[in-house]
């Protein structure tokens, strides 16, 4: 298996992708989550380095992926993602997302099931209903309120080929998907073949509800709820994330 670190674009579609990918072993693709870039998960990836090829794209309009013309949504990302796999020949790879790259992940598993051979899924919702109320209530406002940490500007500013005054367009991209969606009605979640990790924080911006109706309605399933952590659980708490992900994946016969 391949062992070279990489950092490099491809041509996946319309999306010069930038990527990285470290360790060797089978293949596995870590997805981060919206207006972030793969420095969150640089406490996760080392771990999963040690037993798997880990690859990490920045999706467009994020890290160092530039943006494209034209509007961002979790179905457009899904489709940059499978042009992302089939231009690095990868199949039957593990998916761990996050957040967007969750909901991201669950479609590339719906939409190509033979590019996922396991499917991890942490602190994601399928439909508005199943996010906390405050959240609830902030996604109903027209434009983005002032919560997003710094840190993620900072990032951006500091990685992205489009300049640091792009942000804010980014930004409203995102804003505006995340009002309406995502919208995948739980008998979807029936069709998905791959054995899926459902992961939820205690204290998550989903429901723990929403996550165990999310894990009955996937056919081959679990559910882990992480205490004492927030939605920024892959941040928070980097080492119980591998172990739940890497014993998930020992499991695969």
């Amino acid at each position: 298996m391949a062992s070279d670190e990489v950092e490099d674009y491809v041509a996946a579609g319309v999306v010069r992708t930038y990527y990285e990918a470290h360790g060797s072993g089978d293949p596995l693709v870590l997805l981060h989550g919206g207006l972030c870039t793969i420095e969150t998960f640089s406490g996760l990836t080392p771990q999963l380095a040690e037993r798997f090829r880990v690859y990490l794209p920045e999706r467009r309009g994020h890290g160092r992926t530039p943006d494209v013309d034209g509007p961002i949504t979790y179905e457009i990302m899904a489709q940059d993602t499978i042009a992302f796999l089939d231009a690095l020949s990868l199949s039957r790879v593990h998916l761990v997302g996050w957040s967007d790259g969750a909901v991201v992940g669950l479609l590339v598993a719906l939409r190509r099931p033979a590019l996922v051979r396991r499917l991890v899924m942490i602190g994601q919702n399928v439909n508005p209903d199943g996010l906390v109320p405050e959240a609830a209530e902030m996604i109903k406002l027209e434009r983005m309120p002032d919560v997003l940490p710094p840190m993620l500007r900072d990032l951006y500013a500091a990685v992205s080929p489009d300049g640091p005054d792009h942000w804010d367009v980014v930004v409203d991209k995102v804003w505006q998907m995340i009002r309406t969606e995502p919208d995948i009605a739980l008998a979807e979640l029936e069709k998905v073949s791959a054995p899926t990790l459902v992961v939820v924080a205690e204290h998550d911006m989903v429901t723990e509800a929403h996550a165990r109706a999310m894990q009955r309605a996937l056919p081959e399933s679990r559910l882990e709820v992480v205490p004492d952590a927030t939605h920024g659980l892959p941040m928070e708490k980097p080492d119980v994330v591998a172990r739940l992900v890497l014993d998930f994946l020992a499991e695969d016969s």
